[in-house]
């Protein structure tokens, strides 16, 4: 098989965008990306397109609108993915996936989603196509309410830990100041995280507003080589390993705060690159709401079950702690616009490993994990990354 590196990139500012739709969003960014990269849109052999729509708007054909945006794009074969909130890594796999095979030797990956323009109440119901529907469609908070599941099942087995969560919140709006791209550049501080308040509501107990991901609007696209064409690039980011492990979509059949599939995941990927936690210098995961960062603590290796609050409370996940996590401010700050998720993460991880990330720069960086699942840890991705050129 060829191997791929990603050698160029491109991030819209996340939030609510006067950009009308993923059209406008990922025509924002794709010319961006390839000027990155230095290439010509005529050398692109194959576009791979994220974006989980669900009803966010009635146009469908996303792959489609890549070329739409872009003329010198229209010809060249486009494809649409979706997993879910893992919907931007499966766009990434599928393309590394597609220069591995042979079929083609540089790629261009999209993610976006266009959020705001639906109301609350329909970005809920939206949400919940990520859950197993006819058990759990009516669970009052929408997707929220299926983590607020989550979370009391865990303070039921490991002890009330809605101290640990405002911290994990109150790291990430920190962390999400230094990123220019993020939806939330405020450091609300650990007091305004733990508090419910006016401003601090329950959305779903025991998971307040700091405790769930903002909703977005976004976009973000990488250009792939493979190893030998990128030789010649500027920049290279190599894939020292990646893996794609999933679940079951019920949580009833399944025990919800094991979140397996991420464990299967990062073992895989680190078993593949003879690596382990101590190898990486930084990871970027899947933080949609503060309880999953938690749980993914201990999926990955961090803590023992029901002990990773230790993570937060020991300053392992802080910026300068023995590996910090969500130094971009993951998705609680930055934003969460569903099919671009996946690839703000690894662009997040190349800046980093660059040393291009500006105020998010975490010292002399060698090799990022990147962790990002579709639904409560059905399909999850894990990438490890590191610098080649």
């Amino acid at each position: 098989m060829t191997g791929a590196r990603i050698v160029g990139w491109a991030h819209s500012v996340f939030g609510k965008s006067e950009l009308p739709d993923t059209e406008a969003l990922m025509a924002s960014v794709v010319p961006d990306a390839l000027s990155h990269a230095g290439i010509d849109p005529a050398v692109v052999d194959g576009i791979f397109v994220g974006v989980m729509n669900n009803g966010f708007s009635r146009q469908d054909f996303q792959g489609a609108l890549v070329g739409m945006g872009n003329a010198g794009l229209a010809a060249t074969p486009a494809v649409r993915l979706e997993n879910a909130c893992a919907t931007g890594s499966a766009a990434i796999h599928a393309a590394l996936d597609f220069i591995a095979a042979g079929r083609g030797r540089v790629a261009l990956v999209v993610g976006a989603e266009k959020m705001t323009a639906t109301s609350t109440e329909d970005v809920g119901d939206v949400l919940l196509g990520a859950s197993y529907r006819r058990e759990e469609a009516d669970v009052d908070g929408g997707f929220a309410g299926i983590f607020a599941q989550i979370a009391r099942a865990y303070f039921q087995r490991h002890g009330d830990r809605s101290e640990e969560l405002a911290m994990i919140a109150a790291k990430n709006h920190a962390n999400g100041v230094g990123n220019p791209f993020a939806h939330m550049r405020r450091d609300l501080g650990l007091d305004f995280c733990r508090t419910v308040s006016d401003k601090n509501p329950y959305v779903a107990p025991p998971l307040r507003r700091t405790d769930c991901s903002p909703v977005s609007d976004g976009a973000a696209a990488l250009v792939l080589a493979s190893d030998e064409v990128a030789a010649d690039f500027e920049r290279g980011i190599a894939f020292r390993a990646r893996s794609h492990m999933n679940d079951v979509l019920a949580l009833s059949r399944r025990d919800p705060l094991a979140f397996d599939g991420a464990r299967r995941a990062w073992a895989t990927a680190l078993q593949d690159a003879d690596l382990t936690l101590d190898d990486l210098s930084f990871v970027e995961t899947h933080d949609c709401f503060t309880i999953a960062e938690l749980l993914e603590y201990e999926a990955m290796g961090l803590a023992a079950p029901g002990e990773g609050y230790r993570v937060v409370r020991e300053g392992i996940a802080v910026r300068g702690g023995r590996l910090p996590v969500n130094p971009s401010g993951g998705l609680k700050a930055k934003g969460h616009p569903i099919g671009a998720t996946g690839v703000s993460m690894h662009v997040m991880a190349a800046m980093q490993l660059m040393g291009e990330a500006g105020l998010m720069q975490v010292a002399a960086p060698n090799i990022a994990g990147v962790f990002n699942m579709g639904g409560a840890a059905v399909a999850n991705y894990v990438s490890l990354l590191e610098r080649v050129r």
